[in-house]
């Protein structure tokens, strides 16, 4: 599977290293199941299911003791060195990481297919490469995968590799490692989305925030102090490389999802189930996005003051969504300037992480959190 499909140009220089990179290879296996999360779309999984399974099959033979150590790795990551081949995370960690991601992919369509013992047999060999790659790559004194960079670790939690007990640990690293170089980031192109999704998850939303808020270090900020009308190539905007480029353009997920919130909820599909979770984050005032998923238009509109926070939020037939509402416990809660307790068509669910959490139908609401 080349790095481009259509194969129009084929990059012969660097041998086989810039054609056949598994973290570029695997969109045949995430592309499908993302289809279906997304869209519901059952018939891309049943029809790229046996071109799937080629694939991982083919990334088994590349694999040596599980671990698959060929391609490009973190491409354009920040290092000492101009961009490139990945330089702060060695070979091995992304493509194996992926490879187990691949994996556990198949386990779970196969599952969709009625297909249970080739699931079985996925979620085994998952399992043979998680232990592979733990042995190889983690640290259990220090917490650490491989160097300990920024992509090490979140591609680990994100793909499912870092057990239970050591996750904590795990992110707590992260977000040290991005709090000891000032807030700026180091991940490249493939390990940059998947610390995003790992610190939006873990509700760092305001890490996401601080790393993506410079324009003095490589980064969002940076590359619009230098002049950029379209996102570059490279952190630093090089004049030398692309400067019309979508490789870096990972923030606009975390745009939608974090800041604005607009989530699928865990094992829904096409958005039949919704989280709407909003991160009002540094000196942000407002956020406003919306969404056309395969069930109708969602939509979430917040501005919070000194003492209040407002948010008005449309969710579309046929569907269901866990509202999460920034809110001290001592917080007045209305919608539609009563009350909860007057509304029976909302539950509200409890606390967690001082947010309120509010299960609702389809409609437009629109809730005020107030502190007196």
């Amino acid at each position: 599977m080349p790095e481009i499909a259509p194969e129009y140009v084929k990059f012969e220089w660097g041998g086989d290293m810039f054609r056949d990179s598994p973290e570029w290879g695997s969109a045949s296996i995430i592309l499908p199941w993302y289809l279906y999360q997304w869209y519901g779309d059952r018939q891309a999984l049943a029809e790229n299911y046996p071109m799937m399974q080629r694939y991982v099959a083919y990334l088994g033979t590349k694999a040596q003791g599980h671990i698959l150590s060929q391609g490009l790795g973190d491409w354009y990551d920040l290092g000492p060195k101009p961009p490139g081949v990945s330089q702060l995370t060695p070979m091995g960690v992304t493509g194996t990481a992926t490879y187990h991601y691949d994996l556990c992919i198949l386990a779970q369509v196969a599952r969709l297919l009625s297909k249970p013992n080739e699931a079985a047999a996925y979620e085994k060999q998952a399992a043979e490469v998680k232990t592979a790659f733990n042995s190889k790559f983690f640290n259990p004194t220090t917490k650490q995968y491989s160097t300990g960079s920024q992509a090490a670790n979140a591609m680990a939690v994100y793909m499912g590799l870092v057990a239970p007990a050591d996750r904590a640990a795990v992110v707590a690293n992260i977000v040290q490692d991005i709090r000891s170089r000032h807030n700026s980031l180091t991940a490249g192109d493939i390990g940059y989305r998947y610390l995003l999704r790992v610190l939006e998850d873990e509700g760092r939303s305001d890490v996401i925030f601080e790393m993506n808020s410079r324009a003095d270090v490589p980064g969002y900020g940076y590359q619009l102090a230098q002049g950029a009308t379209a996102l570059t190539e490279s952190w630093a905007a090089l004049p030398s490389v692309s400067n019309n480029h979508l490789m870096l353009g990972h923030l606009m997920e975390w745009l939608y999802s974090g800041l604005a919130g607009i989530r699928p909820a865990a094992g829904s599909v096409a958005f039949n189930q919704i989280d709407i979770r909003p991160e009002p984050v540094g000196d942000v005032t407002s956020a406003k996005a919306s969404y056309h998923s395969p069930y109708g238009l969602i939509a979430s509109d917040w501005k919070k003051s000194a003492t209040a926070f407002d948010l008005t939020v449309t969710i579309p037939a046929n569907t269901t969504a866990t509202i999460y509402l920034p809110a001290p416990a001592a917080a007045r809660i209305t919608e539609g300037h009563q009350p909860l307790a007057q509304h029976p068509e909302l539950q509200l669910l409890g606390s967690e992480n001082g947010r309120a959490r509010v299960k609702a139908g389809s409609g437009t609401y629109h809730f005020v959190v107030s502190s007196n």
